[in-house]
């Protein structure tokens, strides 16, 4: 499943992300965003389960910010599954 997921409250716009048929995600790609950290918040997602990922990043938040890229990626995840 491929989902796309425009994000509210941080740098990056969206989020694309590909998960397979066992919950595991294969690929992530942020749109903007601080490159070396969206990237390093990739390489760690990819060949996780979706179900874990989520548990690791929701609730992060960015300086004052009540969100920050990967809390942005927990929530992206949350409503792939749910569809």
């Amino acid at each position: 499943m491929t989902y796309h997921y425009t994000t509210t409250g941080t740098c990056s716009r969206a989020i694309d992300i590909d998960i397979d048929s066992n919950g595991i995600i294969t690929d992530v790609n942020f749109t903007g965003g601080c490159a070396g950290n969206t990237l390093g918040v990739r390489a760690l997602a990819i060949g996780r389960p979706a179900t874990e990922v989520i548990a690791t990043l929701k609730g992060i938040t960015c300086g004052s910010k009540p969100t920050s890229c990967p809390d942005q990626l927990a929530t992206a995840l949350t409503q792939a599954l749910a569809q």
